[in-house]
């Protein structure tokens, strides 16, 4: 099963059960995986807690062998309820702490925290003042001690904080101070807002006329490629700015097969982008679970199986799109609230003519970054 929250009033990714159909058609069109069909079963999870249990319970329903490539931030309602029936779930978006917590969670990238975490280290090297735009929450509320912890481990000064409401039509208050206290050169403003970070960065735009160099930032799942395109490209607020991900820029050849497999599977499907982060997450989970069919080979594919092949130690190989992952008691971070995070890589992006592309090439660690900050 894949679920994500579609036709909702707040965040929607459709395009993640979309890919993770078009991966079946994919597979199932070359013999399947090591010979098994591929089924896939999705589900609106509706962006409620309500709708996150509906989705797992169907799981268990249905017999499902695994949730995979799936978007919630209902970590809550869903896991127990997949832990009672022993369903791993396989690359989840990263938005819960169970996520990276639960026994039969197999993340395959760092989550926000080590979005923030490497933020901050990405701005260290060209900004004097950073200020933070974020959301006004209890979750908000760590996400300045992420910041300051890639800020302070590159011997930056730590960022301004400025809590903002996430449900805000406007925020020309907020985009005010923040790019006050950021200075008249060389400072820096960076939003993680989610989908009201296009709202912020309008009105952060409005005062461009004040005579300050500001350069403004954000991360994976505020800002994508999408978001670039809908606000004018290389003519928009984006330009120049600087974007931490978690894996390679969307032009990187490395998404070519993923490109191929959308462009032959998807039949002209609109939903599915393979610029969304979204997307790029539900392929390499599907990547993994098809190298873990492959190691059971010829056996019934069964959850339990599937968990316990993940747990002795099987390497997967994602075609550079991740470092290698593996969910071994020593490959993970251990850091307190994160213990199974396993990929605390990240890449550091800039938006130029309008593209993002990478400012450096290759992945940043911010495991060491994110253990000092989760024990301070």
């Amino acid at each position: 099963m894949t679920w994500a929250p579609q036709d909702t009033k707040a965040t929607n990714m459709p395009g993640m059960p979309a890919m993770a159909e078009a991966y079946a058609r994919w597979v199932n069109g070359q013999g399947g995986l090591a010979g098994h069909e591929l089924r896939v079963i999705t589900c609106n999870e509706g962006n409620t807690a309500t709708g996150a249990a509906t989705c797992a319970r169907q799981a268990v329903k249905e017999g499902v062998a695994a949730v995979v490539g799936s978007y919630s931030q209902h970590g809550r309602a869903f896991m127990a309820t997949l832990e009672a029936a022993n369903i791993p779930y396989i690359g989840g978006y990263g938005l819960s702490d169970e996520e990276f917590t639960s026994y039969l969670s197999y993340p395959v990238n760092g989550g926000q925290v080590a979005l923030l975490a490497g933020n901050g280290m990405q701005l260290a090297a060209s900004c004097e003042r950073v200020s933070l735009v974020r959301p006004d929450t209890i979750a908000g509320d760590y996400l300045h001690a992420l910041l300051n912890s890639g800020l302070t481990h590159a011997k930056q000064r730590e960022a301004y904080d400025f809590p903002a409401a996430e449900d805000a039509g406007e925020y020309a208050a907020v985009a005010d101070r923040s790019r006050k206290r950021a200075g008249k050169e060389h400072g820096c403003v960076t939003a993680a807002l989610g989908e009201r970070t296009a709202h912020f960065f309008d009105s952060f735009r409005r005062l461009a006329s004040d005579g300050r160099d500001v350069r403004i930032s954000s991360v994976l799942g505020s800002v994508d490629q999408l978001l670039v395109d809908r606000t004018g490209g290389a003519a928009g607020p984006f330009e120049g700015a600087y974007v931490t991900g978690w894996y390679p820029a969307p032009g990187d050849p490395r998404w070519e097969p993923m490109r191929r497999v959308i462009q032959e599977h998807a039949f002209g499907d609109n939903r599915i982008d393979p610029a969304d982060a979204g997307v790029q997450t539900t392929w390499i989970a599907y990547t993994t679970l098809k190298r873990v069919v492959e190691a059971i080979g010829d056996e019934e594919v069964t959850p339990g199986k599937i968990a316990l092949t993940l747990d002795r130690g099987l390497r997967v190989d994602t075609g550079g799109l991740t470092p290698a992952l593996r969910w071994r008691y020593e490959d993970m971070l251990g850091t307190p609230g994160f213990p199974r995070l396993v990929n605390h890589e990240v890449t550091f992006q800039v938006v130029r003519r309008g593209r993002l592309v990478a400012q450096r090439a290759g992945f940043v660690d911010v495991g060491e970054t994110l253990l000092e900050a989760r024990s301070s």
